[in-house]
């Protein structure tokens, strides 16, 4: 029986585009994480960590669709090195103020400016699709990135986390600046693979987030998002409790370990369920998965709680994934890709922040009802909308591509 990942990767320069993809990628979550470690080892507390961890975020949710809109008209190579440049600067800034024990708004004002760091993942996905369109060899694609976000997901709090409490502060995110700015180049220069401009037609200045279906789908992927967040501020607050911080980056890597492994099942079946009638159900166990967090009393117990939760994550962003490459325009499919996954990082910022906050003031196990909370907003989100997402999926389906 031939293996699904392995004939995707037949396709010139798909090796070299998704390595490429992976080191480029690894900045997002490090930054996120490496701003929590850095501001709560260098100023106490967890709400101004928080806070700035979720600026970056925020911002970066509202202007990634816009780089990537750009990307959309102009093309990658054309976009994203200097939107990388201003990041790099950006993050440096970040960093020597906390050295320098700057006021806490140069904090958030070059968190909000790293916010211009381009989405990765969106854009290794739109060269997947270029080559796999209407195959079903995409869905095993976006499976496989899914599966790869788990990774990154793993890697990235242990390396993040990891550096900032055994060397100092700073360490994890300068090592997520470097990953970005040597990513961003190898990503670049794989010419071969890099998904031409289609023409925009009558809509160019129309953005995709004007769909219906397009705003379900992110305002659901906000709530999902927010119970991410929840989870790193939280994992690392509850580890700290505990004496042992430096163990939250295994316990967040329990997290994602339990979707990388779901996500490669899922990767290579073959469903004949619509996909809006997917998501719902994947929404429903993520939102059912978050109630056992209430029971929390140690850090192993707190892991396997979390990679259970971890197998509704891969399935979900998957389905939204395909959803997304359903209903937008292959010409703004970069964008609409874009607005999915910073609709889960809109989440996390929100996650994150508000989780800070009841922790501070309640402990670190209160921070938990934040992701109960977000489960239950997901899925009354997606029952909602449940209707017009699979209608205007099934229209689309129906119609012949279009550029």
């Amino acid at each position: 029986m031939s293996n699904p990942y392995r004939e995707i990767f037949r396709a010139p320069g798909a090796k070299s585009f998704s390595a490429a993809g992976f080191i480029a990628r690894l900045p997002w979550v490090m930054a996120t994480l490496g701003i929590v470690t850095m501001l709560s080892q260098t100023h106490g507390g967890y709400w101004l960590a928080g806070a700035v961890a979720a600026t970056f975020a925020f911002a970066n949710s509202l202007i990634a669709p816009q780089i990537s809109r750009l990307v959309d008209r102009y093309g990658q190579s054309r976009v994203l090195p200097p939107a990388t440049a201003l990041t790099v600067v950006a993050l440096a800034g970040l960093m020597l103020a906390t050295r320098l024990g700057a006021p806490a708004w140069t904090l958030f004002l070059f968190a909000m400016l790293a916010g211009f760091m381009p989405s990765m993942g969106a854009l290794v996905r739109a060269r997947w699709t270029e080559i796999y369109r209407d195959t079903p060899k995409l869905h095993t694609a976006f499976a496989f990135e899914s599966v790869i976000d788990e990774v990154i997901y793993m890697a990235g709090p242990v390396i993040s986390i990891g550096l900032s409490v055994a060397l100092f502060p700073e360490a994890g995110p300068l090592a997520a600046t470097l990953f970005l700015a040597v990513g961003t180049l190898l990503f670049v220069l794989q010419k071969a693979t890099e998904p031409p401009v289609h023409a925009q037609g009558r809509s160019a200045g129309t953005s995709v987030i004007r769909l219906g279906s397009v705003r379900i789908i992110v305002l659901t992927l906000i709530a999902i998002g927010a119970i991410f967040g929840t989870a790193e501020v939280t994992a690392v607050a509850f580890a700290e409790q505990q004496s042992l911080k430096a163990a939250a980056s295994l316990v967040l890597a329990s997290y994602a370990a339990g979707s990388l492994i779901v996500g490669l099942v899922f990767g290579t079946l073959k469903l004949r369920m619509p996909l809006a009638r997917q998501l719902v159900l994947a929404i429903g166990l993520a939102a059912l998965t978050t109630l056992p967090l209430l029971v929390i009393g140690s850090l192993p117990v707190l892991a396997g709680v979390l990679f259970l939760a971890g197998a509704a994550v891969s399935p979900t962003l998957i389905i939204s994934m395909g959803l997304i490459e359903r209903v937008v325009p292959a010409a703004k499919l970069t964008e609409g890709v874009t607005w999915a996954m910073t609709g889960v990082g809109i989440g996390m910022a929100l996650g994150s922040s508000l989780s800070g906050w009841v922790i501070d003031q309640f402990g670190a196990a209160s921070g938990f009802w934040v992701s109960i909370a977000a489960g239950v907003m997901a899925l009354a989100t997606v029952l909602l909308g449940y209707r017009h997402v699979e209608e205007q999926a099934r229209e689309c389906a129906m119609q012949p591509a279009v550029a």
